[in-house]
């Protein structure tokens, strides 16, 4: 299985439990998470591209990957994944680069997928 299967399928499974336990404030997190990406002011390219560097300085590698995914599929080219990368690194510094490592291998993956 595809390191990006891998990911989508976790991810999709637990959100499925979390989202059965019918806890109110999570649904409404988890909407208001899914809204707050929808076009607007800003395109849902622009959103996801900024949701991108927000988690790489946050350094959360699941975000990473979650956020790849979706520029991935907004057709954000690989040179603008880098000027993304290179933002987050300016803005989070030098503990950035090993999500940066990550980031790159990831979307490797989604590009070979």
């Amino acid at each position: 299985m595809s390191q990006v299967q891998e990911f989508n399928d976790y991810r999709a499974k637990m959100n499925e439990k979390i989202l059965a336990e019918d806890n109110k404030v999570l649904k409404r997190f988890f909407n208001l998470d899914t809204n707050a990406y929808q076009e607007g002011a800003l395109s849902s390219k622009t959103k996801e591209l900024l949701g991108l560097v927000a988690s790489m300085v946050l350094r959360c590698d699941d975000c990473i990957r979650y956020h790849l995914g979706k520029c991935h599929e907004q057709g954000v080219t690989k040179a603008e994944v880098f000027e993304v990368f290179a933002i987050a690194n300016l803005v989070g510094g030098s503990i950035c680069i090993p999500h940066t490592r990550r980031a790159v291998e990831y979307w490797e993956a989604l590009e070979e997928a």
